[in-house]
């Protein structure tokens, strides 16, 4: 059966890639869909990786050419063994399911065990099931209930309607009533006004802070904005013929924004501790109130609006001083929402802070007595990326770190540990790949595996002392995925504007390459500078393009200049400036490529994208119709005024400035010089659907000719299949020069 499958997806393949005639067709398409089909031949690869409890044991499913395998290790005796019997299981579950199932198909979600590991609770066909694995006797314990859903971008908590809060000793109970703060005695329920200048538009916060000795209240109070509101009109809903007209919060650059301001009450006298907030009201935001231990002080973060100052600041509790323990100050922006990183130590009166003043995001000891620097912990011309545990009694940081070793790709993820002086740094994943781990309930052992976009995963246990490893896992078998043809992406490497800096990318080729043929480049672009972008892990296929590579293209992408994880001056050249999202390093390094690729087309380049991608998509045939020749932009942000307010302050600034106009693909719509397909949902809960309508408004008012694409009930992530083949019809049509398919005909059964 194996044999067949993969003779099989040769020869779809073979045949895609033989297709010469001018009229590409359904099958084809077909054909070119059947690559998908590459990741059923990688087996052996570690998935779901469960440590149970506090313990050294953990848990992990492989899919083996029989079916699939959970194994139970114990990371501290060095030993791994079946979990249990997965055709026993099936059997099981086969005498109690409607629709039968197999040990292909068996994934179990929500695995848990027993402390002896002898009965195994699940969930599998939107059931919960417990089986005792001595007589492999199974039992439904009840019907799953769907989980309900939360848009991802998110916004302000709402400070109004929250509950009552008891405090610490249990005597007081807190609340807002009309406004204002009250406490009432559990004892003899009488209560007490602590404030009276509370009112609808100046509000206290019902996100009340106790202090730990039950003697003070810390609460923000709050001077309200007006709301903004976007409105959507679901076209087709499933519960009625006519339209439902929605609407949603959503604030914009350039809105007015609530400000908080801390409050502290003494609740012996009843009486408010003034608190002088003056510096701290010209916010973007302002944090939870978070008091200390010993009920000292508390703290909030203060981010100041436009981002360019952020603030740790601590609040006497008995005399309401107010001083700043850890401050940020940057000319361009503070990556507040992807570098911000902050860990109290109370007992030693020290504070673990993340900062790019040097230049590279690395960790800082803050002596919080004086908020003076006692050490960088970490320091070089790489960056911390991510803070894993810290371990206060050892004085010990375990992180991800990346782009420390030069002789290697600057974004691969190692895992690091450090002491809090800085001293003692040690690579616990040495290999030269990406590295992805999990540790132990008590850090004492971690998981890693390892893998690059060509090298499949291994994984091993490794000690949190010194990573040497203890139990070798897996190695993923690909064997069958090369012997069906695969290519494995390409990592290339070319300067950047400046002559000087390294650009990382891949490039990725159709199973049919043919090294004698020209094909047609199509970037696959997301220039969002919260992050990068770039596969860097083993995947045998990519869900946003490798059936449409098939169709005749050779896709690349990559991280330009104006994207995060190496230095802040390389993240900087998106300020103030998202219309270059590192293009000038872009088209470098694909006529790089192609310098050495006879068969990649500089002449025939194009784009696509989605989200922030949709915007660079539109902005790229724009500001480089040289260039980029064809796009296909979908859910774009297209001028930034309209987006949400977080993501864009951040990067282009606060007030709203000439650089806003400069930057939208709304203004500049009359460039357009090559060919456009705007595709975006009528529901689109992240990005206001009505920035790629202005944008259609703009080109029909320049009289340039583009498709739009409007998907009804879609959101964000649009819906799958019919937007895909619209965005590769274009293509074929506009690049490869063939008719497309008509999918309007009638098949035969």
């Amino acid at each position: 059966m194996k044999l067949f499958l993969s003779v099989t997806i040769v020869l779809l393949l073979a045949f895609a890639g033989s297709k010469t005639s001018d009229q590409i067709t359904k099958e084809d398409y077909a054909n070119a869909d059947s690559v998908m089909k590459l990741e059923e031949l990688v087996y052996d690869q570690v998935a779901d990786i469960t440590w149970i409890d506090s313990s050294p044991e953990f848990w992990y499913r492989i899919k083996t050419r029989d079916g699939m395998v959970y194994q139970l290790v114990d990371a501290q005796k060095g030993t791994k063994k079946l979990a249990f019997d997965t055709n026993k299981l099936v059997d099981a579950l086969n005498q109690q399911l409607d629709k039968k199932t197999s040990a292909k198909e068996l994934i179990l979600e929500d695995l848990k065990f027993d402390q002896d590991k002898k009965t195994i609770q699940f969930n599998f066909q939107s059931k919960s099931w417990k089986c005792e694995l001595k007589k492999y006797s199974l039992v439904k314990v009840s019907d799953q209930k769907p989980e309900r859903t939360r848009p991802y971008w998110g916004s302000f908590f709402d400070e109004k309607g929250g509950d009552p809060v008891v405090s610490p000793d249990k005597l007081w109970t807190a609340f807002i009533r009309s406004d204002n703060v009250y406490i009432r005695n559990n004892e003899d329920n009488e209560e007490y006004q602590l404030s009276y200048d509370g009112a609808p538009g100046d509000f206290y916060s019902s996100y009340i802070s106790w202090s730990p000795d039950s003697k003070k209240l810390a609460v923000n109070r709050v001077r309200d904005n007006e709301k903004r509101q976007i409105y959507y009109v679901e076209s087709s809903p499933d519960s009625q013929l006519q339209p439902i007209l929605r609407k949603r919060d959503y604030q914009k650059p350039g809105d007015d924004l609530a400000i908080r301001r801390p409050c502290l009450f003494d609740v012996e006298s009843k009486k408010q501790i003034p608190v002088n907030t003056t510096a701290f009201e010209f916010q973007y935001n302002l944090s939870r109130l978070k008091w200390r231990k010993d009920a000292s002080a508390f703290t909030f973060e203060f981010n100041q609006r436009g981002h360019q100052v952020y603030q740790v600041v601590e609040v006497n509790g008995e005399t309401g001083e107010v001083r700043i323990l850890a401050g940020e100050h940057s000319k361009t922006f503070i990556d507040y929402s992807g570098k911000r990183y902050r860990y109290d130590l109370e007992e030693t009166n020290e504070m673990l802070w993340a900062s790019e003043r040097d230049g590279w995001n690395h960790l800082y000891l803050i002596d919080t007595k004086d908020g003076s620097i006692k050490n960088q912990v970490t320091k070089g011309e790489w960056v911390v990326r991510n803070v894993l545990h810290v371990d206060a009694e050892n004085r010990t940081i375990y992180f991800y770190g990346s782009g420390k070793n030069s002789d290697e790709d600057p974004y691969y993820l190692h895992c690091y540990k450090v002491n809090f002086d800085g001293s003692g740094l040690i690579d616990l994943t040495p290999e030269k790949m990406n590295h992805e781990v999990s540790f132990s309930g008590d850090f004492d052992y971690f998981t890693d595996t390892y893998s690059t976009v060509q090298t499949p995963p291994v994984t091993v246990v490794r000690s949190s002392l010194d990573g040497k490893v203890q139990v070798e896992l897996e190695q993923a078998d690909m064997s069958e995925l090369l012997a069906a043809g695969w290519i494995a992406p390409e990592p290339f490497v070319a300067k950047a504007r400046d002559g000087k800096t390294d650009i990382w990318g891949n490039i990725y080729r159709p199973t049919n390459f043919d090294e004698n043929k020209s094909y047609p480049i199509i970037e696959y672009v997301y220039a969002g500078p919260h992050s990068s972008f770039t596969q860097k892990s083993f995947q045998a296929v990519h869900s946003a393009f490798s059936a449409f590579a098939e169709l005749g293209f050779i896709i690349v992408k990559m991280d330009g200049m104006g994207t995060s994880n190496r230095s802040k001056a390389f993240q900087d050249v998106c300020y103030k400036n998202l219309k270059d999202a590192g293009f000038p390093d872009r088209i470098l390094w694909i006529k790089a490529a192609a310098e050495n690729y006879s068969y990649m087309d500089t002449t025939r380049v194009g784009l696509f994208g989605r989200s922030a991608g949709g915007q660079n998509t539109l902005s790229g045939l724009l500001f480089h119709p040289e260039f980029y020749k064809v796009g296909v932009s979908s859910c774009g942000c297209h001028d930034n005024r309209m987006d949400k307010i977080w993501w864009n302050e951040q990067w282009m600034g606060y007030p709203i400035g000439p650089q806003y106009e400069e930057c939208s693909n709304v203004v500049n719509a009359h460039k357009l010089q090559g060919k456009l397909m705007l595709i975006v949902g009528e529901l689109d809960e992240n990005v206001d659907p009505a920035s790629t309508m202005q944008v259609a408004d703009a080109l029909i008012k320049a009289n340039k000719d583009f498709e739009l694409v409007i998907i009804p009930g879609a959101k964000h992530a649009l819906s799958g299949r019919y937007d895909e083949r619209k965005m590769s019809d274009f293509f074929v049509r506009h690049f490869l020069k063939q008719e497309t398919p008509d999918w309007n005909a009638v098949t035969s059964n």
